[in-house]
């Protein structure tokens, strides 16, 4: 903690700011007991908004002349079209993973962009509020910078691959698949279940690496964008405190405003990427090896 009447020092204020808003005390390392509520409130939030804009734009459309609104949305909607339609053949599977998709480019993509508000904006607010209602003095508002939000997007998508595999090859098909793939079989009983083991094991893997790394991808970039712009805050807290903070103000508007010009392709990226590998991994669910 900080010395009364002196502000925090840079590891104090940055390890304050990683630290989430939870029910309860973590006591051990795996507590699957403990919810980041400042997660879960701003990705709901944000779902809700997401939701609600696309709604607007449905039941807004024209067939004339479209709107500034209505033609970017017509512009996302065309290229996630497009994305699904090159990864999956399906028609009638498409009817669902495509609007999905368009859902999850836009969800992720405004959960990145809570990375490019004020690092210290809703924290300052809730300093004031949060206290005061019972709460402890954290917040964070980057939901992709929580490992517990990526992977659970990604393993949403594992249990979409697990149900589209089920559905388009037969509960049979797919369990014939998982000891088949990828090194085939042998005609040989004894060889036949060495080798069933070997692609079990072998897709169970598989499966758990594209599962973590789904996650673990947009974690990281995200994770390392919002120490980043804490680096650049401190910059700030050093020109209110040191003799030439002039010099330092000025880096800290140079250096805040070209990484953040910079982050907005960032987070536009890891939206497209992450809803990208979606389509790929619900794609390889409908084809058989």
């Amino acid at each position: 903690m900080a010395t009364e009447g002196v502000g925090p020092t840079p590891g104090e204020y940055i390890r304050h700011h990683l630290v989430h808003l939870t029910n309860k005390k973590q006591e051990s390392i795996i507590d699957f007991s403990v919810i980041n509520i400042d997660s879960v409130v701003v990705n709901i939030i944000l779902g809700i908004f997401v939701c609600y804009m696309l709604w607007r734009a449905a039941r807004s459309a024209t067939a004339g002349v479209p709107g500034r609104f209505q033609a970017a949305v017509e512009i996302l909607v065309e290229m996630v079209e497009t994305q699904a339609k090159g990864v999956i053949h399906n028609a009638q599977s498409r009817k669902l993973i495509a609007p999905m998709a368009l859902v999850v480019f836009c969800w992720v993509f405004m959960m990145n962009f809570m990375d490019l508000i004020p690092v210290d904006l809703f924290p300052h607010i809730w300093h004031t509020v949060g206290p005061a209602l019972g709460y402890p003095d954290y917040l964070r508002v980057v939901p992709t910078a929580d490992l517990s939000t990526t992977l659970g997007l990604s393993m949403s998508v594992l249990a979409m691959c697990i149900f589209y595999n089920i559905k388009i090859k037969g509960l049979g098909g797919w369990g014939h698949e998982l000891v088949t793939a990828p090194f085939g079989t042998s005609r040989n009983p004894l060889f036949a279940l060495l080798l069933g083991v070997v692609n079990f094991l072998m897709q169970m893997i598989e499966f758990v690496a594209k599962t973590v790394s789904h996650g673990m991808r947009l974690f990281g970039n995200m994770f390392a964008g919002e120490l980043v712009f804490m680096l650049i805050a401190l910059l700030g807290g050093y020109a209110a405190l040191s003799i030439s903070g002039g010099l330092f103000f000025v880096g800290h508007l140079i250096a805040g405003t070209i990484w953040a010009l910079f982050h907005i392709l960032v987070i536009t990226l890891q939206a497209f990427i992450f809803m990208t590998l979606a389509l790929i991994y619900l794609g390889q669910a409908h084809d058989a090896h």
